[in-house]
């Protein structure tokens, strides 16, 4: 299955598509849905995803409305929490000049910092060192904690892709990583949540690769992380209660922009794509900030 959440007329709502290259999609609204505005409070509610998969089947044409008629918006717009792991392939770190680590880095993002699919991508006044970071969303889908191997893919609502595009120069001006990483329209996510049933368990062994302007930047594979998704979640529900609509945003391979040389940054006119095989491809403009 899979899920947009969209803006249309100022009115917020949700979407099933049949498929991720579908160019059309079902309004949940238009049939009646106690929760078809709120993507978040439908994957928390019991069997309220599969009720709107076999609503959307039979959904009138009336019902049918082209992708290019709304605005796309992250695919939960309103996370509790995203909780950002770090130097989680081996590549990465390494590029970086950092040690193979023995503990994942975290870092929160705000809600502020996201963007939908083909929103912009904001290049902000004070810094030209904006990079690109192609990464598996993680969606939860009820409350968890103390995870274990045998049960942390239970909490999974679904996947997405995302960007965590970076100001590096303010990344490194302090040891936390956090306020290079929250400017805002720096964190695309999207283009839709698909869920777990359509990919591997913990959607391993998926391409995933970062593109700007069409030529591939990164190219991995999910079967490259240190942390897999299950023992991301173990890790984080050792500290933190998860919720419904929460947000786990998996690290990025090698390939950056700041690694390169000379250096690669995004700037105004670029096209930062990222494809993750299975889910999607999340495509944003980038734009400097006015």
């Amino acid at each position: 299955m899979r899920f947009i959440s969209f803006e249309q007329n100022g009115q917020q709502g949700v979407g099933w598509l049949k498929s991720i290259q579908a160019s059309e999609f079902v309004d949940l609204r238009a049939l009646g849905g106690a929760y078809a505005s709120d993507l978040k409070t439908l994957i928390a509610t019991p069997g309220a995803l599969n009720a709107a998969h076999e609503a959307a089947l039979a959904a009138p044409a009336s019902a049918v409305k082209p992708l290019n008629s709304v605005k796309l918006q992250p695919v939960i717009p309103n996370p509790g929490k995203i909780v950002c792991m770090g130097l989680n392939y081996a590549d990465h770190a390494k590029e970086g000049g950092n040690a193979r680590p023995e503990y994942p880095s975290f870092f929160m993002r705000g809600a502020t910092s996201m963007v939908g699919h083909q929103g912009a991508i904001i290049r902000p006044k004070v810094s030209s060192h904006l990079d690109y970071e192609a990464e598996l969303a993680v969606i939860i889908g009820k409350r968890a904690r103390h995870l274990t191997k045998e049960n942390a893919l239970d909490c999974i609502a679904g996947y997405a892709c995302f960007n965590d595009a970076s100001l590096r120069d303010y990344q490194r001006k302090t040891a936390q990583w956090t306020i290079g990483k929250n400017f805002d329209g720096t964190g695309p996510f999207g283009p839709c949540m698909v869920t777990p049933d359509e990919l591997p368990p913990g959607a391993a062994g998926l391409r995933i690769q970062s593109r700007l302007n069409g030529k591939i930047m990164q190219d991995a594979n999910t079967h490259d992380f240190l942390w897999d998704v299950v023992e991301s979640l173990r890790i984080i529900t050792e500290c933190l209660t998860l919720e419904p609509g929460d947000v786990i945003i998996t690290g990025t391979p090698a390939g950056v922009g700041y690694a390169r040389t000379p250096p690669v940054w995004m700037k105004a006119g670029d096209v930062c794509e990222i494809e993750i095989e299975g889910v999607g491809i999340l495509s944003n403009p980038i734009e400097d900030e006015q």
